[in-house]
Parts: structure tokens; C-alpha cells; sequence
């Protein structure tokens, strides 16, 4: 088995909530994620609003400042690299951004644009800048001619092609994407996952692929992390988390998403209440507030991400599902 391109353990991420000048608690954003991304791999890191997932995106590319942890990229620990260091990381990270209209500055043309990665790095590509330019643009299929226009002059789905066009620059091994057909109309999204699809067999790229809408991750992703209030409840195979669930969480997540309901007998499942602040989560398993199996282990208790009950998947749950199929939630 080839080693693992990216590491990530413990990683953690505390933002500090301040009246004054006094510290009054911290946002646990991001709270002890164990995971692993091989080469030409792409993980899904799936997960309601507000879980957690592009801030752990930001940190794998250096973004922002983990709090705790560790992330080993290539074999060589980045957890804490300073500026010098991460100009050379950046030509082997890359991450393309959620917003097609505010990542791409009004005022340079696409040229200049895509051409930035390698200005700042100094890497001359033979035949020069311009001419690299326009084989990324030709190659996310936007028109080479177009290298003097504006980002204004663009659709959002032409735009999304110019930031994977800037992320491709530097002939990157892996690239974040964070969410990055969320903002597109939906025909043009099947447009933007197939592109990257074929970039990734073409080039050998590895994804860690943030995403919400669980039909896009199905299509793409290899592997699947599900992530719930900072933490990472479940990890496996595309088809042992689709079609066979062990935590609640992923399998209410799976009952909401119309082509999974459908083969499921039991119905959607109906989560009560909302999600905890991340300012005061819940103790134990923090899911257990909502969650229909709770018993008062969970509270006590946090449930270590582990093998459960022979699944082939890891799962943080002391009482996962049975086969995907336990019918005792509420259901609709």
C-alpha cells in the first residue's frame, strides 16, 4: 500500500471570544481530526453548515494557524512551516475556493490571474508565462484568446474554470477543493465536477473534496470523512458509508438525499433541536442531543473513532447501526 500524501492527527483550530480584554471561551471550531489522503485519492469531507470543514480545509494549506495537531504532507511536517517554507509547499497545495466571484480579483485579467502561482514562485515554463497561461485555460476549456479579459466578462461557472486554472499552475499533487460547485447552477455543476474528474486521472491529483451536498461526493469521492461539530464522526469507502451507515448521524444525513432515501425502507429521519454551539458542546458524544440511541454512556463518555461490530468503516459511536439498518429513529 502506497504511504499516505497528506497526515493529518489531533488537528484542532480555537478561535477566542473576547469581552474587552478578557478571554470569555473559545469557539471549538475544529476539535481533534485524524484522517489520511493517498495519492490520487480524493477524501469527501461531508457535514452540516458550520461543522467545520472549511476551516480544517484552510488549515491544510497553510491559511490558518492550527491550535493543536499535526499535518504531514509528503512526509515533511507543515504544521507550523513559516512563510519562506510554505512558498515551496504552495507548488505541491493548491486550493480552489467556494466563491467564484469574490476569489478572483475585479481589477487583473484571467491572464494575470492564472499567471500570479508563477510569478511570485519563480518558475518559467518553456515557451514563457503567457503561453502556460493559455495550454491551463485551454485545458479547463475556456477559450486561449481570452487571456486579456476580466473576470466581470465571465459566468460563474467560467470563473470557477480560471480558479482550477490557477490552482493547476504549479502542477500541484493535491488541491482542496472547498465546496466548489455550491455557488453554480446546477447544470453547470455536473460541468465542473466531470472537469475535475478528468484533471484528476489526467494529472494524478489527490482531492480533499469539502463539500454538503452528499449526491456531488457520491459522484466523486473515493473515500468519505463525515464531519459533526468539529469532529469527525465516521470514515470509509464511498459505498460502505452510502449503503451501509454505522453512525446516526450519516445515515439521518443519507435519509435527506433523494437516490440513497430511496433504496432505504425506512424513510428520512427527523433530527430534533438544533445543533450545539460549538462555544459549549455538548460532553461526551457530541451528537448525543439529537441523536435517538443516547443512552447515558454517550453523555459520560466520548466514543474513540474505531472499528465497530466487524464494519469495514471507522466510526465514533458506542452504539453504531446495525448494517445501515436500524429502524429506531424517528422517521418521516
Amino acid at each position: 500500500m502506497t504511504e499516505p500524501l497528506l497526515k493529518v492527527r489531533g488537528l484542532t483550530k480555537h478561535f477566542p471570544v473576547r469581552e474587552g480584554f478578557r478571554a470569555r471561551g473559545a469557539v471549538r471550531a475544529v476539535d481533534g481530526l485524524d484522517f489520511e489522503v493517498r495519492p490520487g485519492e480524493t477524501l469527501g469531507l461531508v457535514g452540516e453548515s458550520g461543522c467545520g470543514k472549511t476551516t480544517t480545509g484552510r488549515m491544510l494549506v497553510r491559511l490558518l494557524e492550527p491550535t493543536a495537531g499535526s499535518i504531514e504532507f509528503a512526509g515533511r511536517d507543515i504544521t507550523h512551516a513559516r512563510r519562506g517554507e510554505l512558498r515551496s509547499l504552495r507548488q505541491d497545495l493548491q486550493i480552489i475556493f467556494q466563491d467564484p466571484y469574490a476569489s478572483l480579483n475585479p481589477r487583473h485579467t484571467v491572464g494575470r490571474i492564472v499567471a500570479m502561482p508563477l510569478q511570485v514562485n519563480g518558475v518559467n515554463p518553456p515557451g514563457g508565462i503567457k503561453k502556460r497561461v493559455q495550454e491551463l485555460l485551454e485545458l479547463v476549456g475556456l477559450n486561449p484568446e481570452h487571456y486579456n479579459r476580466y473576470p466581470h466578462e465571465f459566468s460563474g461557472g467560467q470563473r470557477q474554470r480560471i480558479g482550477i486554472a490557477r490552482a493547476l499552475a504549479l502542477r500541484p499533487k493535491l488541491i482542496v477543493a472547498d465546496e466548489p460547485v455550491s455557488a453554480l447552477d446546477v447544470s453547470i455543476q455536473a460541468q465542473v465536477i466531470n472537469l475535475l474528474r478528468d484533471l484528476q486521472r489526467d494529472l494524478d491529483l489527490a482531492f480533499v473534496f469539502i463539500a454538503h451536498d452528499l449526491a456531488v461526493v457520491r459522484h466523486f469521492c473515493h473515500r468519505v470523512a463525515v464531519m459533526y461539530l468539529g469532529k469527525i464522526v465516521e470514515v470509509g469507502d464511498r459505498d460502505d458509508i452510502y449503503e451501509r451507515p454505522q453512525h446516526p448521524y450519516t445515515r439521518a444525513l443519507l435519509s435527506a438525499v433523494p437516490d440513497v432515501a430511496q433504496t432505504d425502507t425506512s424513510g428520512r429521519i427527523r433530527l430534533v433541536g438544533d445543533v450545539p454551539t460549538p462555544l459549549n458542546p455538548p460532553s461526551g458524544c457530541r451528537f448525543r442531543t439529537r441523536c435517538w440511541k443516547a443512552q447515558e454512556r454517550c453523555a459520560n463518555e466520548e466514543p474513540a473513532l474505531v472499528r465497530r461490530d466487524g464494519g469495514a468503516q471507522t466510526v465514533a459511536c458506542h452504539f453504531p447501526e446495525a448494517g445501515g439498518h436500524d429502524s429506531d429513529g424517528e422517521t418521516l
